[in-house]
């Protein structure tokens, strides 16, 4: 999968829908509230303009590191279906904390585009506990199936360390050259956190692929894209920057009209 292909913009832009818990997490409650907000707060943010959409299990806290209960995977795959249904943008999915081959076998079933992989090519230590590299399972899984989804994949991803001390260049020629990663998402230290530019700069002087800012854009630092290929956005897109609040249109076409003005 071909990243440039898959999204028109010069610097797309992928909203997040942060889906209520789903059955099997502690915090779950009834599956129709979870299937309404996600289906309005993924209009929202089409209709917003955003250039793709990506379905994140975001408050099955505290996260496994990777999910098995069959009732939760299955309502993953009803939501990516019918989030999938009601859109013409591209469509993703984020299984956290680490269920990369779920998500691409709900990837592949549902006819989304791309999925979002938190560990890739590296061992870090997290809240869940520590998290093994999926890069060599996931990439035979999608052969596998003969399946044109992207993996758009983090490193040192946001809520963890990395194991080791190897140097952030190196790690993002594995994720592309050894992993065959479509992408690369980098993040700051914690939801809502931007990365530090620096660290964008150092990325994208060795990248052969799509680097993304994957955490803490906003309308303050969309400057912060002159060094990326494009975003992930959850947290400013929801009102008043609340995340626990639905997605708000006017916030979503505001930050939309100046990545169009800024960058084309």
């Amino acid at each position: 999968m071909n990243f440039f292909e898959l999204f028109e913009s010069t610097k797309p832009i992928i909203g997040v829908v942060h889906l209520k818990p789903l059955p099997g997490a502690p915090l779950y409650d009834n599956f129709n509230d979870v299937l309404e907000w996600a289906v309005k707060d993924a209009k929202n943010l089409e209709d917003g303009g955003v250039d793709g959409v990506i379905v994140e299990n975001y408050n099955d806290n505290p996260f496994k590191i990777r999910v098995t209960e069959p009732e939760t995977i299955a309502a993953m795959s009803v939501v990516a279906h019918e989030v999938k249904k009601e859109l013409s943008i591209p469509v993703g999915i984020s299984f956290l904390r680490n269920s990369a081959i779920e998500a691409l076998g709900i990837a592949f079933v549902t006819n989304l585009e791309f999925i979002r992989v938190n560990v890739f090519v590296e061992s870090v230590v997290t809240d869940s506990g520590l998290i093994n590299a999926i890069a060599p399972e996931l990439i035979r899984y999608r052969k596998k199936l003969s399946a044109n989804i992207g993996v758009f994949a983090d490193v040192n991803v946001k809520h963890a360390a990395p194991i080791g001390n190897r140097q952030i260049e190196d790690i993002i020629l594995d994720a592309f050259e050894r992993g065959c990663a479509d992408a690369v998402i980098i993040t700051g230290r914690r939801t809502g956190k931007p990365p530090d530019i620096k660290v964008l700069i150092a990325t994208r002087a060795v990248a052969s692929g799509a680097i993304l800012i994957g955490s803490g854009l906003n309308m303050k630092n969309l400057d912060l894209l002159s060094n990326a290929d494009g975003a992930i956005v959850g947290t400013y897109f929801h009102k008043e920057g609340n995340i626990s609040k639905p997605v708000d249109k006017k916030r979503v076409e505001l930050l939309m009209s100046e990545v169009k003005r800024m960058y084309g």
